[in-house]
């Protein structure tokens, strides 16, 4: 009987704690939850939830205090410096609110970064293709000062994407953007998803972005308190204000 592949991210038991003792935080608590693959899964709660801490942690960004964490069947939690580098240049990728593009480069220099820190040489017609994959085939040779904040995010999502990672980690992705570039980068991701297999982790405010993924898990006090599979923005809306209550 063949055994299922393992989630590319899978956190069991993990409790993240911030100080010592008196001045302990616990901003997370004994959270068990995977993420499947080919799949979007919204993140969301009050300020202070946990939600970017999970999102860290699952990245291996963060040590966790207790519990385990694996990335594409891969043990992390007591993983080297060297070694997570390692696995943050071949199996994840990341996309956050600030674009974190270098000013001096084109789109596609940036793009290509990535594959150049890992020590692969980059070929031109994979750095293309991802450009062409977010809409920016014709903008690869301008800076990021010459593109409209939704065009710099989608710069970023290529960057991200342009080795082919196990995971894509999103902290905000549409957080700085306006409405309608918002909307843009969110059919671009959930594209990702439905054409190509890309397991999504995202944390976000908005409901009408997390109601893009396939379902939304709430966090509250360090906790996974409750979850919707494919909700409406109304739904994902009236769930976070219970939580805020």
């Amino acid at each position: 009987m063949n055994q299922s592949p393992p989630a590319p991210v899978e956190l069991a038991g993990v409790t993240r704690v911030y100080g010592s003792r008196g001045t302990a935080v616990r901003a997370l608590d004994d959270v068990h939850i995977a993420f499947p693959a080919g799949s979007w899964t919204a993140v969301m709660g009050p300020s202070g939830s946990g939600k970017s801490t999970l999102l860290h942690c699952a990245a291996g960004l963060e040590r966790v205090t207790s519990g385990s964490v694996r990335i594409a069947g891969n043990d992390i939690t007591g993983a080297s410096d060297a070694e997570l580098t390692r696995l943050r240049r071949t199996e994840i990728g990341f996309a956050f609110q600030t674009f974190n593009l270098i000013g001096s480069l084109t789109a596609e220099q940036n793009v290509a970064m990535p594959l150049r820190l890992a020590g692969r040489r980059p070929k031109r017609a994979d750095v293309h293709e991802v450009l062409a994959a977010v809409g920016l085939a014709d903008r690869r040779r301008h800076r990021p000062r010459e593109l409209s904040g939704g065009q710099q995010q989608r710069v970023a999502i290529a960057r991200a994407m342009v080795t082919r990672p196990a995971v894509l980690f999103a902290d905000e992705p549409t957080g700085a953007l306006d409405t309608k570039a918002a909307r843009d980068v969110l059919h671009l991701m959930r594209r990702m998803v439905d054409e190509r297999g890309q397991t999504t982790i995202m944390v976000t405010h908005d409901p009408a972005a997390a109601a893009s993924a396939d379902r939304v898990v709430f966090l509250r006090d360090g906790r996974i308190t409750d979850r919707l599979d494919r909700p409406s923005t109304r739904e994902v809306a009236a769930r976070l204000a219970d939580l805020e209550a």
